[in-house]
């Protein structure tokens, strides 16, 4: 369909509707409404515009934290290699990005897109797709929706092997404290850690399994309260890193030797992981790698918009340091 056919049956003028493709703010919101619908209902995609900016555009819920600076550095290192720089805005929740972010970045016009979002509503898909704008998902919590690009990593398997290290330390009472429930990713990591102690026949016991925030408050205050039942864990799997320092805190505040009397593993392998003392075992979820290989797919979805959909997940691995050992009791 074209834009003529889309003003014809919209009543709106040609002018109007290249306004609300390019994101223009001097139009009424009902306007835009049902402009955006029409396209919608078409299918329409914009052509690749030759004066589209070379850049590639990183989309994330806030700035700082290991985690968010080793996926901005692999996007950077990729782009670069591609001739493109690097913008960063900041929008939304751990969820997706807030609803105003979609008209910003139809306006600036990048080459593509890198989200580090759960998801894209559905609206805010249909307009990218409308404006030729690619997309790609460097996937925290593991359940974009089906045909979404996005790029994962295997929190199972991960789950599974940090539970399975503490096992074969000889741990039986080992705790989780997960990250938020509604997250796909915390579910998945909970769900290989009860998989690694079902299979070697260790009980669960229910007040051992704690779901956190993914922040080190979270995980220092869920240790504390785990250390002060009357038959404490001797290990305790923490959704991730920060979780894990603050684990770390908890044992020292309550007299407990890291990993003397308690073994910690957490999840990611950032580099807060190595300045931590006793020095973190993780699971190494390979971020920069996940950057990398979302810059590449954005690029290709920028070069072939026809290219089919992907969905890519990058192995996880354990890195033994120095806060998990055999249990002395």
């Amino acid at each position: 369909m074209t834009l003529k056919e889309i003003a014809a049956r919209t009543g709106v003028s040609l002018t109007t509707i290249s306004k609300v493709l390019n994101g223009a703010s001097d139009v009424s919101s009902s306007t835009r409404a049902l402009v955006e619908e029409q396209l919608r209902q078409s299918g329409y995609r914009r052509r690749r515009s030759r004066q589209r900016r070379e850049y590639i555009e990183v989309v994330l819920q806030e700035l700082g934290g290991d985690w968010a600076l080793a996926i901005i550095e692999g996007v950077r290192e990729s782009a670069a290699e591609a001739g493109l720089a690097v913008s960063l805005s900041v929008s939304g929740d751990r969820r997706s990005a807030g609803p105003e972010w979609v008209d910003a970045v139809v306006r600036r016009s990048p080459t593509g897109i890198i989200l580090l979002f759960a998801d894209v509503p559905a609206e805010g898909r249909a307009t990218l797709k409308a404006r030729g704008i690619p997309f790609v998902i460097i996937d925290p919590a593991g359940d974009p929706a089906p045909g979404i690009p996005s790029v994962g990593s295997a929190n199972w398997s991960g789950g599974v092997a940090a539970t399975r290290h503490l096992l074969e330390l000889g741990h039986r009472r080992v705790a989780a404290i997960t990250g938020p429930e509604q997250v796909m990713a915390s579910l998945a990591r909970l769900d290989g850690y009860r998989s690694a102690m079902t299979a070697a026949g260790a009980a669960i016991d229910a007040e051992w399994v704690r779901f956190g925030d993914f922040h080190r408050n979270g995980g220092e205050r869920h240790a504390a309260e785990l250390l002060r039942l009357p038959s404490p864990p001797t290990a305790i799997f923490a959704g991730n890193d920060l979780q894990a320092l603050g684990v770390l805190h908890a044992a020292s505040a309550a007299g407990v030797v890291v990993p003397r009397d308690l073994s910690v593993v957490g999840f990611d392998d950032l580099a807060v992981a190595e300045l931590a003392r006793p020095r973190l075992t993780t699971i190494h979820q390979p971020l920069r790698e996940m950057a990398e290989q979302a810059t590449r797919l954005v690029l290709q979805l920028a070069e072939d918009p026809q290219r089919e959909i992907t969905r890519v997940e990058l192995a996880t691995s354990l890195v033994v340091r120095d806060s998990t050992a055999a249990p002395s009791r």
